[in-house]
């Protein structure tokens, strides 16, 4: 089988979803999984996908087309990697929004090698004073070489610093 990753921004507007589903199931895919969002009036997103080798330039071209819808695509071939499995864990932290918040923590993340598999960010106001509240979830990959209690360490030594709330959880291994 082959994966192909897409990465996807536009207009935001209804039926975008559908369009690429259509793509993906009429030429053979498998929507394997997607991360998409409404950001700022446009939509964004990445998918990957499975199709069989013999398909996979019909499918590309098929999702070439939806161009000309007005989306901007980054279509790529990924081969699936043997790697080990490093230590899973969930990061999260709120706090006060200020600017440097993420490459804070991702310089500490960075540092020790570990890898951010996945990150959601989000601004929002605070229900009873108004200010403004930020919110980030990760999901991280720590090498075998990284000691998690110093890592969870490091991030509480952090947060006290930031004066943010933090939360850190093992994590189950997802499939890839």
């Amino acid at each position: 089988m082959t994966d192909l990753v897409l990465t996807l921004i536009g207009p935001d507007r209804p039926g975008i979803v559908e369009s690429i589903a259509d793509a993906v199931a009429s030429k053979g895919g498998n929507w394997l999984e997607s991360r998409m969002a409404h950001l700022a009036g446009k939509f964004a997103g990445i998918l990957r996908i499975e199709v069989s080798p013999e398909k996979a330039a019909g499918l590309e071209a098929a999702l070439r087309a939806l161009e000309t819808a007005g989306l901007k695509l980054v279509l790529e071939r990924a081969t699936p990697q043997d790697r080990p499995q490093p230590h899973a864990m969930e990061i999260a932290l709120l706090g006060l929004d200020r600017p440097g918040l993420v490459r804070e923590i991702s310089d500490l993340l960075a540092s020790r090698g570990v890898n951010v598999e996945e990150l959601v960010t989000d601004r929002y106001s605070a229900p009873m004073t108004g200010e403004l509240m930020f919110k980030a979830e990760l999901r991280v990959d720590v090498p075998d070489a990284v000691d998690p209690r110093e890592l969870r360490e490091g991030l509480e030594r952090l947060a006290g610093d930031l004066m943010v709330e933090l939360k850190v959880a093992e994590a189950l291994r997802r499939g890839r």
